[in-house]
């Protein structure tokens, strides 16, 4: 009978897997939140008329919601090396 090891998420090296994830995340999505204003003139003239305020809450949620996102699948990707090894 194996033994039951404990979970790699656990660990320090599985917290520094799942920080690095969401610093990728929130990346992608300041890289996402300045390519829409960029190319979507739409997008530009509301946070134009919106304030610095506006600017700011507009690319914060987009880094925060791609950074969930990614911590959310580093999670399912750090449990699936778990169970392959």
């Amino acid at each position: 009978m194996r033994t039951k090891k404990s979970s790699d998420l656990i660990s320090p090296s599985g917290l520094v897997k799942l920080m690095t994830h969401a610093m990728m995340g929130a990346a992608l999505g300041l890289a996402f939140s300045l390519v829409l204003v960029l190319t979507n003139p739409a997008v530009a003239n509301l946070l134009s008329h919106g304030g610095s305020q506006a600017a700011v809450a507009f690319a914060l949620t987009l880094a925060t919601t791609f950074a969930i996102g990614a911590t959310l699948t580093g999670v399912v990707f750090i449990l699936a090396e778990d169970k392959e090894s």
